[in-house]
């Protein structure tokens, strides 16, 4: 009762002082709404769309247009254009070795590379693999038509490990045709190409084939030392109409090289945040990318409102990474080695059935798929050191084939109307794990196993308009993460085979909000509140080995807001998440280097510490003014984030911060032409702050270095045909 109270309290005392804050630039309810994504759309979270959400349905989603995206932006991280996002946790790392740090309330926080427990898509193909981890270096910003923001329990619909997920939609080619180019050249070396093309061959009577094109190249020298990164990104998207459907295929690669700088420790970060570890120059730490994908999709309609989509997909991707392992942890006949080489083959499809009609006075949405992913890992790991010389390819320590599947039917229904929206939905998620190990030698036995993790995940909602531009909404589900493969590779105290102790966390999740929209205004308003059990932690990580554990309940309780303003030449837009992450249950682990679950170094994590990963408190401010000359617009940004605890001890922080941004961006239409330009300041007052936090790292190296000032210049240039 207790916990009840204050979640209740606390939320509704933030939203009565904050209420009437100006919200996110992703909500804009009062936008047009967009086009159905058809058979790219990776499951069925309907409704209709405008602009900022879904304004007719029961789910919490933000939509950031590509324009939004792309605007004052450099166009390489994602984290650029979502901040004003309520809810979503997204920092650059300053290491493009780890891609971004990205957690939708709560979910995906403990990553230390990569993206876990958010599932991500472009053009309905996943770029998360079956067993929850992902990366979103690949995603096409400078083609991007949107991004769609997926929160709270109707996320469930997207599979195992679906927190939140990130939906990136690429432009469709029109009439008349249309080619960009741009550049960019920043602080630290920072310089990005890139070109788009969109169009449609044939006329518009008898239309052939959309094309939309885009291309990118970026480099830079980074901050730190050993920390300088380049990438090259395609992607292809082309589609034809047909009578009663269209066919879509969608090709995209993506090759990247980036040195690592690593973490820096408390000691480390105090005396000088703009150094390297020594470690990570020693072993000269770098990670090589190369990953190419194919997707075709079919949609036909087959009359009375019923339309079956198909949509298949494959790839390939490359992984080769140099760690700065040390040679002692390497010496141990477990250790899998310095060096990870990763080789994967991944494909799925995706089958499903749509009909639409009129029923009882309002729209009824019916639908029923199957889903199924595969992904092949030939992973082997070697020494990073070879005759006396550090940070080269050395003997080997591992070799394994890693194999993940799903198969998920899924079922969803939706019913609304002007004033009320009905929906309800279930997907079953299998998900089955085997490991081959070819590794096999004394003190290193057979690491081979097969796991399997299978649940239902039920979610209902309602939307209520309670008057013309106000209206309430609610939804309920279960949650369902799956401890990757990585996570479940090795056994606890060094033994041999899967981790067959290692369950899932399940989760309970409920949400509550009002929105509304006038004239110049918009807000959203949502209290959240996501009860887990078996939460995922880190036991040990030690010679060269990390085993994981399920550390009991865990509880996240948050606040939302979020709206925009609008007067004359004079806009505001904010957004505000408050959340309270805290583990119920206390534990033991394993945090610093030598501790292992036999040797009593175990450290208690009590209950009530809060998960780390998570800041308290975020905000986002931006005001922007059309000032009237030269197409002129000034636009000032402040980003506040809470302060963020290190490990589950809770025995450091990254302390709060509060940054400030300044761009001055211009615009000339001349003709079939447009130009447009821009200069942007980051961090204008050169705050000395954390970026990120690496989660439970056991060297405790948890800390990695916020940029200070810097400059950032752009100039794009668009022709008509």
């Amino acid at each position: 009762m207790n916990d009840a109270i204050r979640f209740v309290r606390q939320p509704v005392a933030l939203a009565v002082v904050l209420c009437c804050a100006w919200g996110a630039h992703a909500q804009n309810p009062v936008a047009p709404a967009t086009a159905d994504p058809g058979a790219l759309s990776p499951v069925v979270v309907t409704g209709e769309r405008s602009g900022g959400g879904v304004w007719r349905g029961a789910a919490s989603i933000d939509v950031v247009d590509g324009d939004a995206l792309r605007d004052g932006q450099a166009q390489i991280n994602l984290s650029e254009g979502l901040a004003g996002v309520p809810g979503l946790v997204i920092r650059n790392r300053q290491n493009y070795a780890q891609d971004l740090q990205i957690s939708v309330r709560g979910y995906g926080a403990r990553a230390t590379f990569g993206v876990r427990g958010v599932r991500l898509f472009v053009d309905g193909i996943p770029a998360s693999a079956p067993d929850g981890s992902g990366q979103v270096a690949n995603f096409p910003l400078g083609g991007a038509d949107r991004i769609e923001v997926v929160r709270g329990p109707m996320a469930a619909l997207y599979g195992a490990s679906s927190g939140g997920a990130l939906l990136l939609y690429t432009e469709e080619g029109q009439h008349p045709a249309q080619w960009r180019t741009g550049m960019v050249a920043g602080s630290d070396g920072l310089w990005r190409l890139s070109t788009q093309a969109t169009g449609k061959t044939g006329v518009p009577k008898e239309p052939g084939w959309s094309y939309a094109l885009d291309v990118s190249r970026f480099a830079t020298d980074g901050a730190r030392p050993q920390s300088a990164a380049d990438r090259t990104n395609a992607n292809l998207k082309l589609s034809r109409p047909h009578e009663g459907g269209r066919t879509v295929l969608v090709f995209n690669q993506h090759n990247s090289f980036a040195l690592d700088p690593q973490g820096l420790t408390r000691a480390e970060f105090d005396a000088n945040p703009s150094k390297t570890n020594d470690e990570a120059l020693k072993f000269n730490t770098r990670k090589t990318v190369s990953q190419t994908q194919l997707g075709l999709a079919f949609e036909q309609a087959l009359g009375g409102g019923h339309k079956l989509e198909l949509m298949g997909y494959g790839g390939q991707r490359q992984v080769v990474q140099f760690q700065s392992i040390s040679k002692i942890a390497q010496g141990f006949a477990g250790s899998s080695g310095g060096v990870i080489d990763l080789d994967r083959d991944y494909w799925g499809w995706n089958a499903r059935w749509r009909h639409e009609g009129d029923w009882q006075g309002g729209r009824l949405s019916l639908s029923a798929g199957l889903a199924s992913d595969h992904q092949s890992d030939q992973r082997k790991g070697f020494e990073n050191f070879k005759d006396g010389v550090d940070g080269v390819l050395g003997d080997p320590k591992r070799n394994e084939v890693n194999r993940a599947s799903t198969l998920d039917p899924y079922l969803q229904a939706e019913w609304r109307s002007k004033d009320l929206t009905l929906m309800g939905g279930v997907r079953q998620t299998r998900t089955e794990y085997e490991s081959s190990d070819r590794y096999v030698v004394a003190g290193n036995g057979d690491d081979s196993g097969r796991k399997t993790f299978q649940a239902t995940l039920p979610v209902v909602g309602v939307r209520w308009q309670w008057t013309p531009s106000v209206q309430a909404f609610a939804s309920l589900g279960k949650g369902y993460e799956i401890p990757t493969l990585n996570e479940v590779a090795y056994r606890s105290g060094g033994g041999s085979g899967f981790n067959t102790q290692l369950n899932a966390a399940r989760s309970t999740s409920a949400e509550m909000g009002l929105r509304g929209r006038a004239e110049r205004f918009g807000w959203n308003a949502t209290a959240f509140d996501i009860r887990t059990d078996d939460e995922i932690v880190v036991q040990n990580n030690s010679g060269g080995r990390a085993t994981f554990q399920n550390a009991g309940r865990t509880q996240r309780q948050g606040l939302e807001l979020s709206g925009n303003w609008r007067q004359g030449p004079v806009s505001l837009v904010s957004a505000l998440t408050w959340m309270e992450a805290e583990y119920r249950d206390s534990f033991k682990t394993c945090d610093s280097t030598g501790c292992t679950t036999t040797n009593n170094r175990q450290a208690n994590v009590p209950a009530g510490n809060r998960i780390p990963g998570l800041p308290m408190q975020q905000v986002f401010v931006q005001a922007a003014w059309d000032t009237g000359w030269a197409g002129s617009r000034v636009v000032f940004e402040t980003r506040h984030v809470g302060r963020v605890m290190v490990n589950d001890r809770n025995s450091d922080s990254a302390v709060g911060h509060t940054l400030f941004n300044l761009g001055v961006h211009f615009k000339q239409d001349r003709g079939d032409w447009t130009l447009r330009e821009f200069i942007r300041v980051d961090n204008l007052t050169d705050r000395r702050h954390v970026g990120s936090v690496i989660v439970n790292d056991g060297n405790s190296r948890f800390f990695e270095p916020g940029l200070g000032r810097k400059l950032l210049v752009g100039l794009e240039a668009q022709r008509r045909f």
